[in-house]
């Protein structure tokens, strides 16, 4: 018999461009200030926090050397509290929810920080793999037998992207139409102040070096059009994948706190979510965007529940193509669908995405009255999570 785990916090960074308000942010510290906001927003003892279990993808540089406990030393949790770097590609810190509220359930731990963070700027997508290339050092992290066992010679998300683009007939006005769609419900959301709850103000700097209250993301386009849009060139001679109907590279970090039914009452929590259910499934590497529908089938089947059962979902626009073929797959209402608009706007922070969706799930889930919410998230190597909460 598995124990509740229960979410008492959810907090994330307003999404910054690359090279925009974070900028002058070590990856750490954006890590240490979402643990003190969690500690903050809680009320609980920060010694009493069992581990803190932190997402980054691109661990080299100011991310190396375990960013996760160096986010800890430069946070106020006292340096007794343990903590842990993972790395499930993009779906990094929706993994460390998943080892956190296995802890929980197993009743090996009570209190415990799912958490990611990732500077696109200061640490640049790739930059794990390319620089021991550019030095010289070996032929990169794919060996000769993964190459000659799927037929290619590299592993490419773009070359999935268009892939699924292809498989569904996908035309670059729908996928542009998509991602016209994510930048004004997102627009929409900020004006209604539906993110106020789930931002953590940081101070920033404008693009003149100036300070400013970083509160708002970057990456939201309120003059977006269609037009702007079919001007931009695909990444590949043919293709229908554009930077304008894909996520933003991002700065930014996030987290939840996660207790035990028993420090619920130990330390007098309020909880705003229960974690439901959860899956991660694995499936074709070349392609590998499309897992989500796996993982959701999956996580659905382990709850017990239906689609009809889910108010609200998130799953992440990492491409226009990956939620829409998700929607054709599942035949899951889109009106429910990333009702704030998604990656494409709001930013893909990397390791930081998994617990900045469900901050965003959950606090739009309690705003609306909905009771159940499912997110999941395509990751290198052709792997997805999926993960359903109950809010309360």
């Amino acid at each position: 018999m598995t124990s509740p785990a229960y979410i008492v916090a959810a907090k994330r960074t307003a999404g910054a461009k690359r090279g925009g308000a974070l900028r002058d942010w070590h990856p750490v510290d954006l890590g240490a200030r979402i643990l003190d906001a969690l500690v903050d927003e809680s009320g609980v003892d920060p010694a009493a926090i069992d581990d803190v279990i932190m997402g980054c993808v691109s661990q080299v540089g100011e991310q190396s050397f375990h960013v996760g406990r160096s986010c800890v030393l430069a946070s106020r949790l006292p340096q007794s509290v343990p903590a842990v770097t993972i790395d499930r590609q993009c779906g990094s810190s929706q993994q460390s929810l998943h080892f956190a509220a296995q802890a929980i359930m197993s009743g090996t731990q009570d209190i415990v920080i799912a958490a990611g963070v990732e500077s696109m700027t200061r640490v640049p997508m790739g930059t794990p793999f390319l620089l021991p290339m550019q030095a010289g050092l070996g032929t990169g992290p794919w060996s000769q037998a993964i190459k000659d066992r799927f037929g290619v010679d590299q592993f490419s998300q773009f070359t999935g992207a268009q892939m699924i683009a292809d498989r569904y007939a996908m035309t670059r006005e729908a996928l542009d139409a998509f991602a016209l769609d994510s930048h004004r419900k997102a627009a929409a959301a900020a004006d209604a102040g539906a993110f106020d709850a789930e931002i953590l103000p940081l101070d920033g700097i404008d693009k003149e070096g100036h300070a400013i209250r970083h509160v708002a993301d970057e990456g939201v386009r309120r003059d977006a059009s269609m037009e702007g849009l079919a001007s931009l060139a695909p990444l590949a001679a043919g293709g229908v994948i554009t930077a304008g109907n894909a996520s933003q590279i991002c700065d930014g970090a996030s987290g939840v706190l996660l207790v035990s039914e028993r420090a619920l009452k130990a330390h007098n929590l309020t909880p705003i979510a229960r974690v439901d259910a959860l899956a991660v499934t694995a499936g074709d590497p070349v392609i590998m965007l499309m897992e989500p529908v796996s993982a959701t089938a999956r996580v659905l089947e382990r709850a017990g529940r239906r689609h009809d059962d889910i108010d609200l979902y998130e799953v992440n626009e990492a491409f226009a193509t990956v939620p829409l073929a998700w929607l054709r797959e599942t035949g899951a209402d889109p009106a429910r669908l990333n009702v704030h608009g998604g990656a494409i706007a709001l930013g893909h922070p990397l390791g930081a995405s998994g617990t900045k969706l469900m901050a965003t799930l959950l606090h739009a889930l309690r705003a609306r009255g909905g009771r159940y919410g499912l997110q999941t998230m395509c990751e290198g190597g052709g792997i997805a999570n999926a993960t359903i909460i109950e809010a309360l």
